[in-house]
């Protein structure tokens, strides 16, 4: 039946129910039926009349009808809002009234989608209300029909969106709820009104759409609930809905989680929570962390269970349904990370959580429990803690039943397991609490449960990111495309991500699991560790162990190598503890079968009634780790090692001891043969399925899959296959050094000891006890097992794959000494076999076949050959090169025939058989020693030292079985590979075994020979073997350097003798072999056996027992060797060997070897080595014009030796010895031969480069020959110096002879000349040393007297160079460099010296009568002074003023030295040679006088100077020594260098002093007048030459002649008063009268004083300004008198005035006063001035004169000039 039809029947049936009552009803319906009549407002007509009614039954069919017009779309738009209304009126009805109307609502709501606005909200309103009903059924289905309609409105909001793109709806404006507003769509609007109205109501609040008063938050929240598990994608698109989610919906929930906990509010909240996290997290990034964070914290803090209301803590529930959320969604975990952690300023949400879940699952372990399984089988623990710490989980916990778990019975881990633990069956709800909708309160949770969330939820995790990054993995390193001819991946590498598309999504979800992981994996691993050693089910077992197998494959895959590490590392644990390792090696296996009653009697009380071993969970640990393992086996590197060491440990317990332990379980506990009993557990014995991880965990299974993995190596690629190998053998390394005695290892080479061993390092293994000796390594038994599966790669791929790291730690175990036999044993065995193997299995094709049998046979090479000369020769040793002779002669046996390469090596092996001990030399003089000369420098021989025959003869004739294999046929051999057989039979003809020396020595050898001899015959092979030939007689050569002296005498001379006789007939080529194999190579030869002990103490060369020495025996031969070869050279430098082509370089070798062995050996030696060179240098003078070029070559190469042979002579006279230098140094100083014939050297060079270049070397050049005679002269660490005072010593001699021969015209030179040998001059009294005495020597305690001491004077030297100066300056002194470069300023300062010294000068002679060296020095000086000031004025200003200043300042120093020089030594002189000093002295005055003062005053010298040498005079003058002068005590002026240059200090005298002290005399009185008088002479008008420089020295000197004048007057006065009638020393009265009559007679330049009391003296001196007439009287007069010729009296007037008055008797004396006028300037001698000072006094009358009558004379004299008088 149609609708139409069932709307007719129900209008019928209307109007017979109203036919009575309402009739208008009836008369209605009947025009509604009338055909074709009836519109739809008649049609609604009866329906609202109907409704109107107030009956029940006929508002339920008016109802009914309305509900059928609606369907049939007969109602208008119009009547929609009338409808509402009239249903609203008809809620109060009945049940049936109510469910109809909510029928009638869904109808009309979804047949008309253009309801909106108010007209919606009151539809909505009405159900709202009748959700509100008590009624269960009306309430409910009211829900229902709301939840229908808010969606209905929500999904016309995505219709209304799909429609925006072909036309735009009517907008409208809504108030968002930050109070913007934003125009929206109807169906758009709808949904926010009503959403942001549910949104208010859940929080209480009124809402703005709705006119709803209340609505209870639980609908509101499964409303929006609803809407946002639907609907999330419009929330995107609409910015408006996430509004309400962030100001609104985000709010509520935050509040209500936060405030007192109801459950139904809180579940529907949290729920709500999930999709916002899920879905929105994004959007809302601020809350969805703000929720995270409060879930976070609800997980972490422990719940209250016993607190009903909750106002404390939170309920356990909260933490349960926080946890439900979090469970499963890998996704969500993710986005987690990637919106939070991810970020530098973001919450780390994802790691908050994982240490909160990690605290969770280890909050109460006393509720989980322990798993016995997990600590093995047959371990004791009564020793473990019975309250473990929180934090402390892992293996550790198995002490809180320590006491339980020491039972092994399967009923007491039954029990053990019933009463605590986590499994699914007992811990689980059937349904999760976050979907009870229904309850009103909590279930009940069991305790456990919120742990068995935890776990699951961790797994969820692990196997999240497993289960995303393994398909990942696979499709991009093992299904990715290969190139053709790329083979199959086996064993990928780890994901490297930065190769992979960075845009690509699976990248970008590729870096977030790994930024996870790498973060999350403490907290995880510790939770993980922790879970898996509790007391859990099976299932939960193997998902907690699957979830480590996920994370360790998830961060192998990744490259997080330390979180895998960690991964597995802890796997290991698990899979062998250590206490089953470490108790297998205490166990003692029980002597008789125990019965089960003795398990019950014993339970807990006694040590394990069975050997430890693996339980099941063990062993399924360390299935999954091999399982891994070989998972990741491409990208483990250096984590192998920890696999390795744990696989190690696993083959240790399953097969070293588990054989007893396994015979014992299996006669007690027949039941169950293939299980541990303590592994077991009643449910467990009644399982049949197991999981896969559960099956095939006994022992021999496992064992099957750590062999499958080993096996899989064939499958690496190489770099990882070379990780595998290096970690295979650093296992091997540490388990051998634990096992070496005393764990220590011996020192070996870095190549063969590939890993650092750590000896603590496994003590965690358990596996650390030293008596854990075994018959083999497990690292190297597997090490021979792998290279054996891979033996292609061992020989096709490169040694750095696995070649090197093998053999090398191969043979680091054999080579290491403290480990035991059994293993060196082993290790040679496995590295023996594989050698054999290899040759066998190459193919004979293409390059590789030489470099594989040169692998082959360095490898052989080191295991046959010690490493070092100190190996000790012990049983061990000798055995492990036995088996690599034996090796080699299988090799040579099997393969010898295609070996191509590697000869020398097979030699090498086998001659190093041959090498005997090294004897000591003063033990046995005919020890033997073997050289091969074919190596430059030689190397040292590797002596065995074998303490048996019978092994040392063994190894021999096993070598030379393998030599006879050689020489059998030696025709296949190259001529290289010949002279190699050669060189290793030599070695064997020298052995101590007769019969072997005599068969290698005349059969082998001279068999060889034949063979070559025959080849000789081939034109074309005649110069190769004439060679080899050659190499013969280079082997009767090594008798050259025999440790026997005879032998190495004889040998050389027989050698050098027919060098000798056949020079001449050798062709060039011969002689090339001969200088470099045979000459050159037996100086290297020798040189390394005397350098061996050139530093030996005891080796001296004054020993009496040095002629025996085998040290001093080397000397001689290489003495003899430098002899021969300095003959040879010199006779057939020129006719043959400068014409080899190798001349220049075999030049340079020989000028070397000479400079070696003067650097080198003992100093013995250099004299010959000198000779020899010097000898063949001088040959070179033969050359003709051809040569010119190689004979410049070759004076050049030798001047570079000499300068550094130069070079150590320098150094050595720079460096100090003491006395008590030990005698090696001394040992080591170069000789006076040694440095005579260096400059005999030097000299022959400089000839032959003077004869072939016709001039003087450059003065750079020169420079460093000076320097190098320089220091040959003042070496000062000979032992045979000889005397060197009265005559020179040779190496004087030919230092001087070798400048004599330098040629001194070039610029330059005459200066260097001059100026060094003004250093020698000095050498004297800087230089000299004393000689230490080796021939007694003497303890540093024992001081040696000087006098016996031999001593370095330089005497003789000084006295033959200080004339040789004053020649060369006269030959030179119109040379202007001289000057200029200081060189003049040099020679003044030397002469200086002793000058200076005088009297303290070393004695010029011990056996003659040489004038003292200050004698010659002054008369040198005065030769050099006296025309040197001439040529400096003659040259003017050629000479810069600094040069005239120095050379004036020496000039001025140099009279400062004599004239103040310490006198005192003469006081013990006779009279006449007192005389006869002073009188020499005086020419130092004289010279001055006549020589210096006239050109002193040149306006280029300075002030300073002129006036310093006043002061040096005004000190000499003094008549008293200055520390007691008692004319001026504490004078000033005593002192030269407190002297002021201020002209006007000298006007400060102190009147008021005086002293009655006597004082001390200078030892020569008349001197110091001669100064005097020189003082009063420079300032006196005497002379009218030089006037203007005389005028200027005049006023500098007049102030210090004016103090010391007037210091004597004023000392006079002042002591007079204090002396009264005690008369005065003689010299003192002689001193004042002495200065009266100078003062008297003294007559001045006009204007001196003047000049001199100026503050310009040098500028006023020739003339002065006009007076001032404007002055006063007084100033007038006295700048007057200052101008006088006697202004100086003028300036004595008081102490004048005092002397003239003194009433008593004044000091008195007679003269002679001559009548003739003073000498003028005109009176001249031959043109040259005489000296007045000295000269005798002429006169003609004697007369008395006294100091006062001389002072009034004086006033006088004032008088007259002031006009007084």
């Amino acid at each position: 039946m149609s609708s139409l039809a069932f709307l007719v029947t129900e209008l019928q049936s209307l109007a017979s129910e109203s036919r009575r009552k309402h009739p208008e009803i009836r008369e209605v319906r009947r025009k509604a039926l009338i055909p074709h009549s009836a519109q739809s407002d008649d049609l609604l007509r009866p329906v609202f009349m109907g409704c109107a009614t107030k009956n029940a039954k006929v508002v339920a069919i008016s109802l009914g009808s309305l509900q059928r017009l609606i369907a049939l779309k007969a109602v208008p738009q119009s009547a929609v809002a009338l409808i509402v209304t009239t249903m609203t009126d008809a809620m109060s009805q009945g049940v049936d009234i109510q469910l109809r109307i909510l029928q009638t609502l869904v109808s009309l709501i979804t047949n008309f989608p253009s309801i909106h606005g108010e007209l919606l909200g009151e539809a909505l309103l009405l159900c709202f209300k009748l959700q509100d009903s008590r009624i269960a059924v009306v309430s409910s289905t009211a829900a229902a029909t709301l939840r229908q309609l808010v969606m209905f409105i929500f999904e016309k909001m995505v219709n209304e969106d799909r429609q925006e793109s072909s036309g735009t709806p009517e907008l409208s404006e809504a108030i968002l709820p930050d109070g913007s507003t934003k125009a929206l769509g109807p169906c758009a609007k709808d949904a926010f009104s009503v959403f942001e109205d549910l949104c208010l109501l859940a929080n209480s609040e009124k809402p703005n759409f709705l006119k709803l008063d209340y609505l209870h938050k639980t609908f509101a929240l499964e409303l929006i609930e609803s809407v946002l598990t639907n609907y999330h994608e419009q929330f995107r698109k609409h910015s408006e809905l996430l509004m309400l989610l962030q100001h609104h919906l985000c709010p509520l929930i935050l509040k209500t989680l936060s405030d007192r906990h109801v459950f139904p509010l809180t579940l529907r909240c949290t729920r709500v929570v999930f999709l916002i996290l899920k879905q929105f997290s994004f959007e809302l990034e601020t809350e969805a962390e703000v929720f995270l964070m409060l879930l976070i914290r609800m997980i972490s803090e422990e719940s209250d269970a016993t607190n009903p209301d909750h106002s404390g803590s939170r309920p356990v529930w909260t933490r349960v349904l926080a946890m439900e959320i979090m469970r499963g969604d890998a996704e969500l975990v993710r986005n987690i990370w990637d919106r939070y952690d991810a970020q530098q300023t973001g919450s780390k949400v994802f790691s908050s959580l994982i240490v909160a879940l990690k605290r969770l699952v280890t909050e109460k372990p006393a509720l989980l429990g322990v798993s016995a399984q997990m600590m093995g089988v047959g371990i004791s623990h009564g020793g473990d803690s019975a309250t473990p710490s929180g934090s402390n989980y892992g293996l550790d916990v198995a002490g809180m039943v320590a006491t339980a778990a020491s039972a092994t019975v399967s009923g007491v881990v039954g029990i053990i397991g019933s009463g605590i633990g986590l499994s699914v069956q007992n811990s689980a709800m059937k349904l999760q609490c976050i979907d009870q909708l229904d309850k009103a309160d909590s279930p009940p949770i069991p305790e456990a449960y919120v742990y068995l969330i935890a776990v699951q939820c961790i797994v969820s995790l692990c196997e999240g990111f497993a289960s995303f990054t393994g398909p990942l993995y696979t499709s991009i390193m093992v299904q990715r495309p290969r190139a053709a001819g790329e083979p199959v991946i086996r064993a990928p590498a780890a994901l490297d991500l930065s190769t992979l598309p960075q845009d690509d999504p699976a990248t970008q979800h590729l870096i977030i699991v790994r930024s996870m992981v790498e973060n999350g994996w403490p907290a995880l691993l510790a939770a993980l560790s922790f879970i898996i050693s509790t007391n859990l089910s099976d299932d939960l077992f193997i998902d907690v162990l699957s979830s480590y197998q996920a994370l360790t494959n998830v961060a192998g895959m990744l490259a997080l190598s330390t979180p895998r590490d960690a991964l597995f590392n802890s796997l290991s644990k698990f899979a062998i503890p250590s206490r089953v390792v470490s108790s297998l090696e205490s166990y003692i296996e029980p002597p008789t079968p125990r019965t089960a009653t003795s398990f019950t009697d014993n339970l807990g009380l006694t040590a394990p009634i069975q050997a430890p071993g693996l339980s099941d969970r063990n062993l399924a640990c360390l299935k999954v780790l091999v399982s891994s393992a070989l998972f990741l086996a491409g990208s483990l590197g250096e984590s192998w090692y920890g696999i390795l060491e744990a696989l190690q440990n696993a083959d240790y317990v399953l097969n070293v001891k588990a054989s007893q332990a396994s015979a014992n379980r299996r006669m007690n506990t027949p039941m169950t043969p293939s299980r541990s009993v303590s592994a077991m557990s009643s449910a467990e014995q009644g399982k049949v399925a197991r999981h896969p991880l559960l099956v095939d965990i006994d022992s021999e299974s496992v064992l099957a899959a750590v062999q499958r993995l080993f096996d899989a190596s064939k499958n690496l690629e190489d770099s990882a296959f070379q990780d595998f190998v290096t970690a295979l053998c650093k296992l091997s390394s540490e388990m051998v050094g634990m096992q070496s005695d005393g764990n220590t290892l011996m020192e070996s080479d870095d190549l063969l000891s590939p890993v650092p061993i750590s000896p603590h390092r496994r003590r965690v293994s358990g596996i650390h006890l030293p008596r854990t000796l075994r018959q083999g390594d497990f690292g190297v038994e597997r090490l021979g097992s792998v290279a054996m599966l891979n033996i292609h790669r061992l020989i096709y791929r490169a040694p750095e794959v696995a070649w090197n790291t093998t053999t090398n730690h191969l043979l680091w175990v054999m080579g290491l000494s403290s480990a035991p036999q059994s293993i060196r044993v082993q290790a040679a065995r496995v590295l023996d076999e594989i050698l054999t193997v290899v040759p066998r299995n190459l193919s004979s094709t293409g390059d590789l076949q030489a470099k594989v049998q040169r692998r082959v046979l360095d490898v052989l090479f080191k295991q046959i050959v010690p490493t070092s000369s100190d190996v000790p020769a012990t049983s061990t040793n000798i055995e492990l090169r036995r088996m690599g002779l034996e090796t080699l002669h299988q090799i040579l046996q099997a393969s010898g025939h295609t070996f191509v390469v590697g000869w020398g090596s097979i030699f090498e092996m086998l001659g190093s058989i041959c090498k005997p001990a090294a004897l000591s030399r003063s033990q046995s003089v005919d020890s033997i020693s073997t050289l091969s000369l074919q190596e430059t420098p030689r190397q040292k021989s590797l002596p065995l030292g074998y303490v048996n025959d019978r092994g040392y003869t063994a190894l021999v004739k096993i070598a030379f079985q393998s030599l006879k294999l050689v020489c059998d046929s030696v025709s296949v051999l190259s001529p290289e590979d010949l002279r190699l057989c050669i060189k290793t039979l030599g070695q064997f003809g020298r052995q101590a075994d007769t019969n072997i020396a005599l068969t290698a020595a005349e059969s082998l050898l001279w068999s060889v020979s034949d063979s070559i001899q025959a080849k000789r015959k081939d034109a074309e092979m005649e110069p190769e073997y004439s060679a080899l030939w050659m190499c013969l007689l280079l082997e009767v050569l090594g008798l050259c350097t025999d440790a026997r002296h005879e032998v190495r005498v004889g040998a050389i001379q027989t050698l050098f003798r027919a060098m000798q006789l056949y020079g001449a007939t050798l062709t060039l080529d011969t002689w090339n072999d001969c200088i470099w194999k045979i000459t050159f190579p037996l100086l290297d030869a020798i040189s390394i056996e005397t350098r061996r002990s050139a530093f030996d103490p005891g080796a001296l060369l004054n020993s009496g027992l040095a002629a025996q020495s085998p040290e001093h025996a080397w000397d001689e031969s290489k003495s003899l060797a430098l002899q021969s070869i300095g003959s040879i050279m010199s006779e057939f430098l020129v006719i043959k060997i400068m014409r080899l082509e190798s001349f220049s370089k075999a030049w340079s070798v020989f000028v070397t070897h000479v400079h070696d062995t003067v650097s080198l050996d003992r100093r013995n030696l250099s004299p010959p080595a000198l000779l020899c060179l010097g000898k063949v240098v001088r040959a070179l003078s033969g050359a003709d014009a051809s040569l010119q070029d190689k004979v410049s070559e070759a004076w050049e190469c030798v001047w570079k030796a000499c300068s550094d042979m130069g070079s150590m002579v320098l150094q050595g006279r720079r460096s100090q010895f003491s006395p008590s230098t030990n005698t090696t140094q001394l040992h080591r100083a170069f000789t006076q031969e040694s440095l005579v014939a260096l400059v005999d050297v030097i000299r022959s060079t400089r000839s032959i480069s003077l004869a072939q270049t016709k001039e003087e070397w450059p003065l750079k050049r020169l420079n460093r020959l000076m320097e190098i005679l320089k220091g040959v002269l003042t070496y000062p660490h000979s032992t045979d110096y000889r005397p060197d005072v009265d005559g020179l010593t040779p190496v004087q001699v030919v230092v001087l002879d070798a400048i004599a021969d330098i040629n001194l015209t070039a610029s330059g030179i005459p200066s260097l000349i001059i100026r060094d040998l003004s250093e020698f001059s000095t050498l004297p009294f800087l230089a000299a040393f004393h000689v230490p005495n080796l021939s007694s020597p003497t303890s540093p305690a024992t001081p040696i007297a000087t006098s016996s001491q031999k001593q370095v004077t330089y005497i003789a030297l000084s006295k033959k160079v200080m004339p040789l100066i004053v020649e060369l300056y006269m030959r030179f002194k119109d040379e202007l460099e001289i000057y200029e470069d200081g060189t003049l300023e040099a020679v003044f300062s030397a002469y200086s010296i002793p000058i200076k010294l005088k009297y303290e000068c070393p004695a010029p002679s011990k056996f003659g009568k040489d004038p003292p060296l200050w004698k010659t020095a002054t008369t040198s000086f005065l030769r050099i002074v006296t025309d040197s000031v001439r040529r400096m004025a003659a040259f003017g200003d050629r000479i810069s003023d600094a040069r005239v200043e120095g050379i004036w300042r020496q000039i001025i120093e140099v009279f400062r030295g004599g004239i103040l020089a310490d006198c005192t030594a003469t006081e013990g002189f006779s009279l006449e040679d007192q005389e006869a000093e002073e009188n020499f002295d005086l020419s130092l005055i004289s010279s001055l006088e006549i020589d210096l003062v006239p050109h002193l005053g040149d306006a280029r010298v300075p002030d300073h100077l002129i006036a310093q040498l006043a002061r040096i005079l005004h000190k000499g003058s003094q008549l008293y020594k200055s520390s007691m002068d008692p004319s001026r005590p504490d004078s000033p002026s005593t002192d030269t260098a407190n002297v002021s240059d201020d002209s006007h200090d000298f006007e400060r005298v102190d009147l008021d002093i005086g002293t009655t002290a006597p004082g001390v005399l200078v030892p020569r009185e008349r001197f110091s007048f001669w100064c005097f008088d020189l003082l009063f002479l420079i300032c006196s008008n005497v002379t009218s030459d030089q006037e203007s420089s005389r005028k200027r020295v005049a006023a500098l000197c007049l102030p210090t002649l004016l103090d010391r004048c007037k210091t004597t007057m004023v000392s006079y006065v002042a002591d007079e008063a204090l002396r009264g009638n005690m008369p005065f020393p003689r010299a003192r009265e002689d001193e004042l009268l002495y200065v009266l009559r100078k003062v008297l007679d003294l007559q001045l330049w006009s204007g001196t004083l003047w000049a001199a009391l100026s503050e310009s003296p040098s500028k006023f001196s020739n003339s002065q300004p006009a007076v001032d007439v404007t002055l006063s009287p007084s100033a007038l007069i006295a700048d007057v008198v200052r101008r006088s010729p006697v202004a100086h009296i003028f300036y004595f007037y008081s102490v004048l005035c005092e002397i003239a008055s003194i009433p008593r008797k004044t000091p008195s004396a007679w003269v002679i006063t001559s009548s003739s006028p003073p000498e003028t300037d005109q009176e001249r001698r031959g043109n040259v001035l005489q000296p007045r000072i000295g000269a005798s006094e002429e006169g003609d009358d004697a007369m008395e004169i006294d100091a006062r009558t001389l002072a009034r004379k004086a006033l006088k004299v004032l008088g007259k000039e002031m006009g007084a008088i």
